[in-house]
């Protein structure tokens, strides 16, 4: 009988052993769990593509316009002279009353590469034109340059071969990071070449119109159409410019870009153009 008393009591203790055992693993466990929680990282998960139509009720089928709102979210492009505003707030700005005038007018439709403080890369802006499918792509941006004194708006359109050195310049500013490919000598990329080569005259069609709008009712550079290897331009897929709305490095066009009045002028300016190009095209 005494035996048995002293395994009972072996099992009495062991039982105890394994329960104090148990909470210790349990201390640990949790301990471990709130160090993961307290070393935890956090991703930034890129926005869900949009490709939101704007458009009248009357507008339905009409050919779709994608505004490209330059720079966003970590990249701010230029910065003002002032050093208050940087580029890529004005030109959402511009694109976002850009939009709103080409809707209420109702003779196209308009998507947007981007409607808020959103970073996209060069390829993502100009899917949004291949996967709409879209008739027309501009992209907005406003420069800033060394000589404080250099003011006024260009335009630039698609070319192999820059029209200047500024030009060309500004196009490797604007291309960096892009992933770029040559041609294989292929029948497929005969034909690509070919349909590039349309898409570069029908460019150039377009920036002309833009010029022609703009003259008299804001600044203008010396020979404001210029033209360059943009690849957001190519990649497009479709005729496309790149809209350069003044030089945020100078403190009078700072202050035109950032006045609704003076942006007004180029969004009508830019309106006129697009639906003359377009309606021209529609046409042949």
């Amino acid at each position: 009988m005494q035996k048995v008393k002293l395994d009972r009591r072996g099992a009495i203790a062991a039982a105890a052993l394994v329960a104090a055992l148990g909470v210790v693993t349990v201390i640990a466990f949790t301990s471990r769990s709130r160090a993961a929680d307290d070393t935890s990282i956090t991703v930034n998960v890129p926005p869900a593509v949009n490709d939101r139509i704007y458009a009248s009720p009357t507008a339905e089928g009409r050919p779709i316009v994608v505004i490209d709102a330059g720079h966003g979210g970590r990249d701010p492009g230029a910065t003002s002279v002032s050093g208050e505003v940087h580029e890529k707030d004005l030109t959402l700005a511009l694109a976002q009353e850009l939009r709103d005038e080409l809707v209420k007018r109702g003779r196209v439709r308009v998507a947007m590469s981007r409607n808020d403080d959103s970073y996209l890369d060069l390829e993502q802006r100009a899917a949004v034109a291949r996967r709409l499918n879209a008739a027309m792509f501009v992209s907005l941006h406003m420069d800033s340059a060394p000589n404080p004194m250099a003011r006024g708006a260009s335009i630039y359109s698609l070319s192999d071969v820059a029209s200047d050195a500024e030009a060309a310049r500004f196009a490797a500013i604007e291309n960096e990071g892009a992933m770029t490919g040559e041609g294989n000598g292929s029948v497929e990329a005969m034909l690509g070449d070919l349909a590039m080569q349309t898409q570069m005259s029908e460019s150039a069609d377009l920036a002309a119109r833009l010029v022609n709008r703009s003259a008299g009712r804001f600044e203008l550079r010396p020979d404001p159409h210029r033209f360059a290897a943009f690849h957001v331009l190519r990649r497009a897929d479709t005729p496309a410019v790149l809209f350069e709305a003044g030089y945020l490095s100078n403190a009078d066009d700072e202050l035109l870009l950032r006045s609704p009045q003076h942006r007004a002028a180029i969004v009508l300016a830019l309106a006129q153009a697009i639906e003359a190009d377009i309606a021209t095209r529609s046409h042949r």
